[in-house]
């Protein structure tokens, strides 16, 4: 049994991957199919004795797909950048979009002005008609609505096609049956009028109704290819992180050399300010180590020999050699994006209602349809007359056709989406899919990054001991400010910078030594200062305590008396306490993930009264703490700013990204919250709420006028009163089925988040 991931193109909504997954699972030898639309790649378990890609591709071509080999190289994650497509060819497609969308989005809205000003002069006698003649009206709109059939439409007109020839269903299968039934009816009796002479068919046309149902699914579909795009910019800033050289030593001599050419075992040299090119261990030197973009963490990590360096994280002291340890696809970057890979390629996009029913709404809507033309006609010519029967049945069956054009029902999502999208955005909640933004109304389950999500992400002085009391705690930051102003370590600029903050005028330091991996040396006023990390066997009380907290500790010494012990550690944010109290009045279980250690995780957790903690979790850990949740079935929306968070983010039901936090977990989650304030997230809860609660509406609305209109447009109501539904009625009650889900979408702009 082989498994495989193909690429796969052709697909256009979400109801495609459900077609290709029923197809290819039909086929003998073929054990499992996961279509996902979102990364446009299926994973397909089979007997490669009993069927090959041709075989599939047989099957699936004749329904407008196709599927290629996914052949991918070590660290070579280029192809991942526009998905099945290369970058280019996905810039174009979204250009030819735009193109469409910018010509017929004006016409349609100029055209939906003028339909309703039209239905609304033939109802309301106080409505002045249209200052035009409405047979030049006609011929203009056929034209218009011809070019926009056949070239915007193309796809719509398409899926009618397959539907015929296969019986396969989908969005696009509902939006051309409605607009072309409009379009040919309405042709034939503009160029035609002898017929609609002798059918005495009414004069009203439904040109207007292809412009403008096109119009807006286009848009639709044009916001919906924009995002889809985003999907690879994370494994692009992903790849931008690595090290492009590496500086190894070969023969004796330094030579610089590609990465992908350095092999395991291989010495390399990294200098201070550089990227650590590949995994290793230092063989040689100290140093200070930037983890952030693994670790999230921001308090640099001393090294010295013997200990484990990652790939593209950043050398800020000492010259160091390495010994390289994993190259290629085993580094830990590597590793990350691989697993944002998997984590994208899991999640199965959400199939929208109206996708899910089309399958179903699209046969029963013809068949209601034809049946009705065919009573019509055999009861009707007996009692009415061949003329009458005949005009009668052609009025329903169209009538039936335009009632359940499916323009409200393509409208009632996106309508809803685009509003509330705005309105988040205007709340510094940027929603960047639709799914994200249906998912999280479902969160059960918040997990929190620590650092730069909970806290700020930077260290600060948190505590003053005074050892000796002769001087004051001002004095104490006083001398070692003055001293840490001449180190470019990040926890010696968070004392000066606490000095300077509090109006503390620094002295001039002469003599300064930096001792790696220890502390710094200094002379002021014939003093020698000394601020150096504890020893190993300093097991002071209250040095303990603050080590227990989490927080990291130097002792600043004066003559070789200790004078006083410094705190630092990265603080909670303002609203932090706050922004978990309203997650929990939701009903909604709050945790927090972190790689930093147990003690500093529960000091926090315990500040911000958070429910549970998962610490010293690995980068490559985290994904597997949210699918262990969601194996509890949990909906979990996790919130972080590191790299190191960005599997957990894609893997998470949504991912929420601060936006001060790195690019790469912004572009890996649905969801990013403007000056990382997490106070937002249960305002992006609210706000998905209502949003699916207007959709839910909207789709309620569009239906209801179908299941209320069809039956009228087929003639229920005449043998009781009469009344036959003229197509006009039908159009009418087709815009004001459009002009309510508008409507109602546009209320979400007055809610309170």
């Amino acid at each position: 049994m082989e498994n495989k991931i193909y690429k796969v193109k052709g697909m256009h909504c979400a109801s495609c991957s459900a077609i290709i997954t029923k197809k290819i699972s039909k086929l003998d030898g073929v054990k499992n199919v996961d279509v996902n639309y979102a990364t446009e790649k299926a994973n397909i378990d089979f007997d490669g004795r009993l069927i090959n890609l041709d075989k599939m591709n047989a099957e699936i071509e004749k329904l407008g797909y196709t599927m290629s080999d996914s052949h991918e190289k070590q660290m070579d994650h280029s192809e991942h950048l526009g998905l099945s497509m290369s970058k280019n060819e996905k810039e174009q497609e979204l250009a030819t979009q735009k193109a469409k969308t910018q010509f017929v989005l004006p016409l349609a809205l100029f055209i939906f002005v003028i339909m309703m000003w039209d239905i609304s002069s033939k109802t309301f006698s106080f409505v002045p008609n249209l200052p035009i003649q409405m047979e030049l009206f006609n011929i203009i709109s056929m034209v218009l609505s011809t070019v926009v059939i056949f070239w915007i439409g193309k796809p719509f007109v398409s899926g009618v096609a397959r539907f015929i020839k296969y019986r396969v269903a989908n969005m696009d299968t509902l939006i051309g049956i409605g607009t072309l039934t409009a379009y040919i009816y309405s042709t034939l009796i503009t160029l035609f009028p002898q017929i609609r002479i002798l059918m005495r068919l009414p004069e009203y046309t439904y040109f207007d109704v292809v412009i403008v149902v096109i119009g807006f699914i286009t848009l639709g579909k044009y916001l919906e290819a924009r995002s889809k795009q985003k999907t690879g910019e994370a494994i692009e800033k992903l790849l931008e992180l690595q090290a492009k050289t590496a500086l190894v030593i070969r023969d004796g001599l330094e030579v610089e050399i590609p990465i992908s050419e350095v092999l395991i075992g291989e010495i390399i040299i990294v200098k201070p300010g550089a990227k650590i090119p590949v995994d290793g261990k230092i063989i040689e030197g100290n140093t200070s180590i930037d983890e952030s973009m693994i670790t999230g963490e921001s308090i640099p990590v001393d090294k010295k020999m013997g200990d484990i360096v990652i790939g593209a994280t950043i050398n800020k002291q000492g010259n160091i050699q390495i010994e390289a340890t994993k190259v290629g696809g085993e580094t830990m970057l590597a590793q990350i994006i691989k697993m944002v890979e998997e984590a994208q390629g899991s999640k199965a996009p959400i199939q929208a209602m109206a996708d899910k029913i089309s399958s179903i709404f699209v046969p029963v809507v013809l068949g209601i349809a034809f049946v009705t033309l065919i009573i019509w006609l055999v009861v009707g010519m007996p009692i009415l007359g061949q003329s009458l029967a005949i005009s009668y049945g052609i009025l329903s069956f169209v009538g039936i056709l335009i009632i359940a054009c499916p323009c409200a029902l393509g409208l009632a999502t996106p309508t809803a989406i685009i509003v509330g999208v705005g309105k988040g955005a205007l709340n510094g909640i940027l929603i960047k899919n639709a799914e994200s933004l249906e998912l999280l109304s479902k969160v059960d389950t918040v997990v929190l990054d620590k650092t730069g999500t909970i806290t700020k992400g930077k260290p600060e002085v948190t505590d003053i001991i005074i050892l000796d009391k002769i001087y004051s705690e001002n004095d104490i930051l006083k001398l070692a400010g003055s001293i840490e102003k001449l180190s470019e370590h990040p926890l010696a600029q968070a004392i000066s910078d606490s000095a300077i903050t509090k109006n503390i005028t620094l002295m001039k330091a002469s003599d300064f030594i930096s001792l790696e991996g220890v502390g710094v040396k200094g002379k002021i006023d014939d003093k020698n200062i000394y601020i150096h990390r504890p020893a190993v066997d300093d097991n002071s009380e209250k040095l303990k305590e603050l080590q227990e907290q989490g927080k990291t500790v130097v002792i600043v010494e004066v003559d070789n008396n200790k004078i006083g012990l410094i705190a630092l550690s990265d603080t909670i944010k303002d609203e932090a306490v706050e922004a978990i109290a309203k997650l929990h009045k939701r009903g909604i279980k709050v945790i927090m993930l972190t790689g930093d250690n147990h003690s500093a995780a529960e000091y926090i957790a315990k500040q911000v009264n958070i429910d549970s903690v998962f610490s010293e979790v690995l980068p490559n850990e985290k994904s597997g703490k949210i699918k262990s949740l969601q194996s509890d079935g949990k909906i979990v929306a996790m919130a972080g700013d590191g790299i190191n968070d960005a599997p957990a983010l894609v893997q998470a039901n949504v991912g929420i990204a601060m936006a001060t936090g790195s690019d790469i977990a912004i572009e890996s989650a649905g969801i990013a919250l403007l000056g990382g304030d997490i106070h937002k997230i249960s305002q992006a809860i609210d706000l998905s709420k209502s949003t699916m609660r207007t959709i839910r509406q909207n789709l309620f609305w569009a239906f209801i006028y179908n299941i209320v209109g069809i039956p009228i447009a087929a003639g229920l109501l005449y043998p009781i009163w009469g009344i036959i539904l003229n197509p006009i009625f039908a159009g009418l009650a087709m815009a004001f089925s459009s002009v309510s889900v508008v409507g109602n979408s546009l209320r979400l702009k007055t809610k309170k988040i």
